[in-house]
């Protein structure tokens, strides 16, 4: 029974990691129709500017952290104004293609910057443990949890009580018409897309306690997250969560119960296998949220 909560609060945390890079890509389809291939590298570009502020310049954790985020929120907004936002108009195939050659330009240059052996950063609570009377947890585990919830909770007051929040869901619903009543259009799609990469640059962060980083890791995250956002229901921020829990729990107990019974590693196919499966029987995700357009 102790394994089996050890394994569960694993498989929530690695989740919440696959669930924020999925959030990252439903708000930019929905506010733009885009979906950004590059959302996974972003999350590791994040991650490796925090390595350099805590590793190499000596800066507080909390400090570097703040820091990344916000210089990763203008990389998101940079990326929209420069690149995409010249792709307006053009086939949803051809933006398709510019997001996967950004996803290959960001590893290119991490792998010549910082190289291509996994790094990792030492936390304030690197290597601690919470014990509930006979179950263990890393607070590694338990600060990315909290942390989630507590950034779920903040979009969700975004999006409710914020003007902006509203505008971003009604820019989201027809762009046109929210032109028309008022709503700043290009500067929602900028904030979108500056939103999403914090949003990739916090999962970053709290995928570093976790795994090393190296270039590809984005790659390999950012398709299980894709996965995670179809599997709960492309178009809803709840079920990208959703779908990143079910993705985390189904990988950690998959490599836990079969992986060392075969042989070979089951887990990673697991996530595809459940992709397939959710597919075939219910292709709208478990959140159907695909829902037509209001005018």
């Amino acid at each position: 029974m102790e394994t089996f909560f050890q394994l569960l609060i694993s498989g929530i945390a690695q989740g919440c990691v696959y669930g924020l890079v999925a959030i990252g890509f439903v708000l930019i389809y929905k506010a733009t129709e885009m979906v950004n291939f590059a959302q996974g590298d972003i999350m590791m570009l994040g991650a490796f500017f925090t390595i350099t502020l805590i590793n190499y310049l000596n800066w507080n954790y909390f400090l570097a952290i703040i820091v990344a985020i916000l210089a990763m929120a203008v990389v998101g907004l940079v990326l929209e104004r420069v690149l995409l936002r010249r792709m307006i108009g053009e086939s949803p195939f051809a933006i398709l293609m510019v997001t996967i050659g950004l996803g290959f330009v960001l590893r290119s240059v991490v792998g010549m910057i910082w190289g291509h052996n996994p790094r990792s950063i030492v936390t304030p609570y690197t290597d601690q443990s919470l014990q509930f009377g006979a179950v263990v947890f890393p607070v590694a585990d338990v600060v990315v949890v909290a942390a989630t919830v507590v950034l779920c909770g903040l979009t969700f007051l975004f999006f409710r009580y914020t003007r902006f929040g509203v505008a971003m869901q009604a820019a989201s619903q027809n762009q046109l018409a929210a032109y028309y009543v008022g709503i700043p259009v290009k500067r929602v799609v900028a904030a979108s897309w500056a939103l999403a990469a914090a949003l990739a640059a916090i999962a970053g962060v709290l995928l570093l306690p976790l795994k090393s980083a190296y270039p590809e890791v984005g790659l390999v995250l950012g398709i299980k997250a894709f996965a995670a956002a179809i599997v709960g229901g492309f178009g809803s921020l709840p079920g990208a969560m959703i779908g990143g829990l079910v993705i985390g729990l189904v990988e950690i107990f998959t490599k836990y119960g079969i992986d060392g019974r075969v042989g070979f590693s089951v887990s990673d196919t697991s996530v595809y296998v459940l992709l397939l499966v959710m597919l075939i029987v219910r292709p709208s995700g478990i959140f159907a949220s695909m829902q037509r357009k209001k005018v």
